[in-house]
């Protein structure tokens, strides 16, 4: 949508003002309009488009639960659906952010239930949500079709059985990656025997038990569900017969390859991947290596693969590789190897997006892994690449600088060198020349994760050449405040800021008053900044939240965990003793 061209079309040539659209027409032509920046874009145009904005709106994003209240949020949009929340700092996946920091969804729901009786969806991140939570929703939502909880934590499969029960027009059940009690798998049979509507089932990330005899059950029923995502206790045995069931799947999330199939079993599991003829998404795979001929047949309209739970080795690899021309998302570990990385090279002409994991971080005398060889050849083969996440022990400025050259339209960047200081291997110097390339080709770089030995010249080189920056994430590195200064003054759409272990501090800290108010947060753990350097900047800046997290052994003038956001709220009422609000 070309929001200017709509701006100038609803400009009277005459006098400037906006015409007079029925409302009805407005409110139908921007519901074309749904990125949730291009709504907020529409809202500024005039005072009629604010309102016909403010009324066709159906979902709200709200990137932090803090930055605003519920009772505002209702205030401003009448008519939601959907709401995607976020919650806690990005950091909390690394355990920086304190267990009972915060986020708790339920004073959300109590306006929810209220301003939105006909909610629909709910997307949550990094949230903290009780059973009591669950249950509350589950009861005054009587039209609520879907949930996803990812990375959240609070909750239990008692909560999950709730929702199975009272949610009768379910049609997303979404459980990934969270910090929950899993007390068995008792909650899928609550679901009532004349349920029938599911059509994305995750619970990959549980680990316990469910019985096959009650999933099988649902599966049959639910002739709709087209994502099925099962954890690692369902075997081979029992999840080919749902792929009988489910031929019309298009994203399925394995359980355990074993026990070994009969040799009819095998038949049965090459059939049911045949069959699958919409499948595109093929995730989980755990010990998959001696079954991989046997998912060839569902392979060939495959555009996301994530292997990232399969520790492969290259050969394999690139014989399952040989099978996926469409393939456009690629999740590794790292044992596959620089050889399995040139068969990506290879294989893979469409790759838009690459992710390696490290199988085992925590051991430095590890063998296997990935270097800057397998990461060139990557580049080599698949110039559509703009999204990577890269984990390996070493790399070089000159391939980084190929890389770069060879994919100039990379918008996510993530390089995370895993031994923190560590310079180019081959000539010991910083890898500044490598991020300085990166942002110098790469002009629609949007996210970047640096890592290696750096100076202030690679923050230089970003505040200088990286323009449409959004998010920096920073970890051991830099000389000093000089470095954070660049960035700061630099990147002119710069949205979130997350340091940690660097020598940043009560300068760098306020250098950015200028422009924290136009960014979503700043995080800044394990720095030089001091608590005297955080009651300035919150007294110079009383429209932010500047909350301080101390360490129970730390120096009191020390500011151990900054969190600087944005709001209209205030201070939250919510901060537990550790947290001070300055």
């Amino acid at each position: 949508m070309d929001l200017k061209r709509m701006r100038d079309a609803s400009q009277s040539p005459e006098t400037g003002t906006a015409s007079p659209f029925p409302d009805e027409v407005l409110e139908r032509v921007l519901s074309l309009v749904t990125g949730h920046k291009d709504r907020s874009s529409v809202s500024l145009v005039c005072k009629e488009w604010y309102n016909a904005e403010r009324w066709s709106r159906r979902n709200v994003f709200i990137g932090n639960c803090y930055s605003v209240t519920p009772e505002i949020v209702a205030r401003r949009f009448p008519n939601i659906r959907s709401v995607t929340l976020k919650g806690k700092p990005r950091f909390s996946d690394f355990n920086l952010v304190p267990l009972n920091w915060g986020a708790d969804v339920q004073a959300w729901l109590d306006v929810f239930a209220s301003s939105y009786p006909l909610l629909e969806e709910l997307r949550l991140k990094r949230m903290t949500v009780s059973d009591e939570s669950l249950g509350f929703l589950a009861q005054n939502f009587g039209n609520f079709k879907a949930i996803s909880l990812l990375s959240c934590d609070g909750f239990s499969t008692d909560g999950l059985a709730t929702i199975a029960t009272h949610c009768k027009n379910l049609v997303e059940l979404d459980i990934q990656e969270n910090s929950l009690d899993d007390f068995g798998g008792n909650w899928l049979s609550c679901f009532p025997e004349s349920f029938t509507s599911l059509e994305v089932l995750n619970f990959s990330s549980l680990s316990t038990d469910v019985s096959f005899d009650v999933l099988e059950k649902l599966v049959a029923r639910c002739k709709s569900l087209r994502v099925l995502k099962l954890n690692r206790n369902i075997p081979l045995d029992q999840w080919q017969r749902l792929l009988v069931l489910a031929p019309q799947l298009m994203e399925l999330g394995t359980g355990s390859f074993l026990p070994e199939l009969t040799g009819p079993q095998c038949a049965d599991l090459e059939n049911g991947f045949r069959n699958c003829k919409n499948l595109h998404t093929l995730s989980g795979l755990w010990e998959v290596s001696a079954y991989l001929p046997y998912l060839y047949p569902a392979c060939a309209n495959l555009t996301f693969l994530n292997l990232s739970y399969s520790t492969l080795g290259s050969n394999d690899l690139a014989k399952l590789l040989q099978h996926c021309p469409s393939l456009r998302r690629l999740w590794v570990l790292d044992t596959v190897e620089d050889k399995g990385l040139e068969a990506v090279g290879s294989c893979c002409p469409l790759l838009e997006e690459l992710r390696v994991f490290p199988a085992d971080p925590f051991d430095p005398e590890i063998e296997h892994g990935v270097t800057e060889a397998g990461f060139v050849a990557v580049s080599e083969g698949c110039r559509k690449l703009h999204y990577v996440l890269y984990f390996c022990r070493q790399m070089t400025n000159a391939a980084v600088a190929t890389i770069a050259q060879n994919c100039p339209d990379f918008t996510h960047f993530r390089l995370c060198i895993m031994n923190p200081g560590q310079p180019d291997h081959l000539t010991n110097d910083p890898m500044d020349e490598a991020f300085g390339a990166v942002v110098k080709h790469c002009t629609k770089l949007q996210r970047l994760a640096v890592s290696g030995l750096l100076t202030d010249l690679t923050f230089e080189y970003i505040g200088t050449y990286a323009k449409n920056l959004e998010t920096l994430s920073v970890a051991f590195a830099g000389s000093s405040d000089w470095g954070m200064q660049c960035v700061l003054t630099g990147c002119p759409k710069l949205m979130k800021l997350e340091i940690r272990d660097c020598p940043f501090g009560n300068a760098a800290l306020l250098s950015g008053l200028e422009k924290y108010e136009s960014m979503r947060s700043l995080w800044m753990s394990s720095c030089n900044v001091t608590m005297n350097g955080c009651r300035l900047l919150a007294k110079e800046m009383p429209r932010l939240n500047v909350e301080v997290m101390k360490d129970e052994e730390s120096d009191d003038s020390r500011a151990d965990k900054v969190y600087v956001y944005r709001t209209v709220a205030g201070p939250r009422r919510d901060a537990p003793p550790f947290v001070l609000t300055l």
